[in-house]
């Protein structure tokens, strides 16, 4: 597959860009005229860039309002385009982007456009050049793939071809089924991008919220099948204008944007066996069946505070590691585990981030396979020596920089319990607390960050991403996203956070980073597992008793069981498949918590809830400017 993308898609100065897109692996990149104006080099100089970058320029652009102008305005824009010619050919680049007029002035009509393109084809072809025609969503005469198509055919030039664009025809709602009539030789490059959907004008959505494909709504991937059908084997090329990634990292957002190409690639030769896209086979999405373990860095100091609160839900010890100081506390199919050690890769997230959850298994078909999707995907592996023995693990960078473990039940990492562990037992075992398994993983980011971790979960894993909903905190909004599987095995909810006054915000400033901010377990009776947690001293997050009354007249509910959920501060919601209940902790580690939830057919997450909860979080957080105990 061969890939592109704009400089406009990315932020930073002209060599900046040229050098975040050439490492992330791209073949080639559209110059985007203002980078170029804005750049004090000339055109040869700009060319040598880019082929020093290993790249080729694929693509000048833009050249508006061109065809259909009325005379004097017709010979400026053929003066115009002379101009362009001559950049170009500096520039060492042989095709332009003509997309559709919107002057007010210009002319309609079919024939007239072609036999503009028609000359301009002419005197392209006397340089050695091409001219590509794209149809704007918001073209004052010609909005529709179909149409410039039309244009395009009836100019009848060799050097004359249309460009798609998959946001123009999408946000359009256009039949893409009609691009598999246009010649393979008549496409000259491609252009991709989603979008959210969003009801705004057509202009706006495009220049400010367009986003990788697979980040959006928009079925890309449709549109990509539908062209390699024609058989087309040129470009691919992202064209994204988004605010969000103006302000971004270059070399994260290019990254992101090989990784949605090279993903979109996959699918479609999955659906369709498009030889013609040149993507390099990899495994399938790797199906996971759960969350195999979440591990712990802690300091000699601290570890107590985290034991303890491990101790009163339940858990217990019941292995320890051959060689390092790293525990298992286990409930149900739950394991946490909690590493102590002073070197490696644990030890060097707790000198970062103090107590947290850096790490997370999850238990998938095959582990190898899953670990060369993810490297074929661009994921970082992660490797650290191990002492004779033992399993190396695969595994690989996420959220935050930490580690995202793969485990499999049929090979040698299946027997990781027994081979690299010891069983051992606590004196004094608490009681357990029903609970059986790892229910959600809550990581929060940088709202900048969103698009990217998203991305990466369900490019590597079988898993689809929910809606973003917006969770309410007194300070500000979170927004809040889901990555799960059909199972429900894999549930993993993202929460951006876009300032630092925020819960979320305040987690990510005191940890210098994103990473799991809380862990929410399954129970089979909470009531049953509230009663176990008051026998072990579990403190329960206290919950403003106002709140029961609002939620008892909400959902009709009976009082005796409004007074139990208040007597052990659990929360309820409520979907069209079933209740939902949920309690938590208090804070620790600045900001870090446990969840607990009953689902009895319930699908969401509670967030009608989440500021109910936020609100009492936040009493127990430490003020900014006050040291820590």
């Amino acid at each position: 597959m061969k890939t592109s993308i704009a400089t406009v898609s990315i932020s930073g100065e002209l060599p900046e860009k040229l050098e975040a897109i050439a490492k992330a692996g791209f073949h080639g990149v559209e110059i985007f005229e203002n980078d170029f104006l804005a750049f004090d080099g000339s055109p040869r100089d700009v060319g040598r860039m880019v082929r020093d970058a290993g790249l080729e320029i694929t693509l000048f652009q833009p050249f508006r309002d061109f065809e259909g102008m009325p005379e004097p305005h017709r010979t400026r824009t053929f003066d115009r385009a002379e101009r362009k010619f001559d950049v170009m050919q500096e520039l060492g680049t042989d095709l332009v982007l003509v997309c559709s007029n919107v002057s007010p002035v210009s002319l309609g009509g079919i024939d007239r456009a072609a036999a503009d393109f028609s000359e301009l084809g002419e005197r392209a072809a006397k340089r050695g050049l091409r001219v590509g025609y794209e149809a704007l969503a918001w073209g004052r005469h010609i909005s529709d793939h179909r149409d410039a198509w039309e244009i395009v055919r009836r100019a009848d030039h060799p050097n004359v071809g249309l460009i798609l664009d998959s946001f123009h025809s999408l946000a359009r709602k256009i039949d893409i089924g009609s691009i598999r009539s246009v010649p393979k030789d008549k496409i000259f490059i491609v252009q991709l991008a989603d979008a959210p959907l969003i009801d705004m004008d057509l202009l706006y959505w495009s220049r400010h919220f367009r986003n990788m494909p697979g980040e959006g709504d928009l079925p890309v991937t449709d549109f990509v099948a539908a062209i390699a059908e024609t058989g087309y084997d040129g470009y691919f090329s992202l064209e994204i204008f988004n605010d969000q990634f103006r302000g971004g990292s270059p070399k994260a957002i290019a990254a992101d944007g090989h990784r949605s190409l090279i993903y979109l690639g996959d699918q479609v030769r999955r659906r369709s066996g498009a030889a013609t896209l040149s993507v390099a086979p990899m495994p399938e999405r790797a199906v996971v069946k759960g969350v195999a373990f979440v591990e712990f860095s802690v300091g000699e100091a601290d570890a107590g505070q985290l034991i303890a609160m491990l101790h009163a839900l339940g858990f217990r010890k019941t292995a320890v590691h051959r060689t390092k100081k790293v525990s298992v506390y286990q409930q149900g199919q739950i394991r946490i585990l909690v590493n102590r050690e002073s070197v490696g890769f644990a030890s060097a997230a707790y000198a970062v981030h103090g107590t947290s959850a850096y790490a997370m298994a999850l238990e998938v078909e095959d582990a190898s396979a899953a670990l060369a999707r993810a490297v074929a995907l661009g994921a970082e592996p992660f490797h650290q020596p191990v002492g004779p023995g033992e399993l190396e693990i695969p595994a690989i960078r996420g959220v935050g920089g930490g580690l995202v473990y793969l485990i499999d039940g049929t090979s040698s990492l299946g027997k990781i319990w027994e081979v690299d562990f010891v069983p051992t037992s606590d004196e004094g075992q608490p009681f357990p607390a029903n609970l059986i398994a790892v229910d959600h993983v809550a990581q929060t980011v940088a709202y900048e960050e969103m698009l990217t971790w998203l991305l990466f979960y369900t490019s590597i894993f079988e898993a689809a991403k929910s809606p973003m909903v917006d969770i309410i905190d007194p300070a500000g909004v979170v927004r809040s996203q889901v990555v799960e599987n059909r199972d429900g095995f894999l549930r993993i909810t993202m929460n951006g956070a876009e300032n630092r006054r925020t819960l979320a915000g305040h987690f990510i400033a005191e940890k210098f980073g994103s990473g799991i901010q809380h862990l929410a377990f399954r129970s089979t009776d909470i009531f049953k597992t509230a009663e176990a947690l008051r026998a072990n001293g579990f403190h329960t997050l206290p919950i403003s008793p106002n709140y029961y009354d609002d939620v008892e007249a909400r959902f009709g509910l009976e009082p005796q069981l409004t007074e139990r959920m208040k007597a052990e501060n659990i929360l309820y919601d409520r979907d069209e498949h079933g209740e939902y209940f949920q309690l938590y902790s208090g804070t620790f580690s600045e900001g870090f918590f446990f969840e607990i939830v009953e689902r009895r057919g319930y699908r969401g997450y509670g967030a009608p809830n989440a500021i109910f909860r936020i609100a009492a979080l936040r009493k127990q957080i430490r003020p900014e400017g006050v040291p820590a105990a």
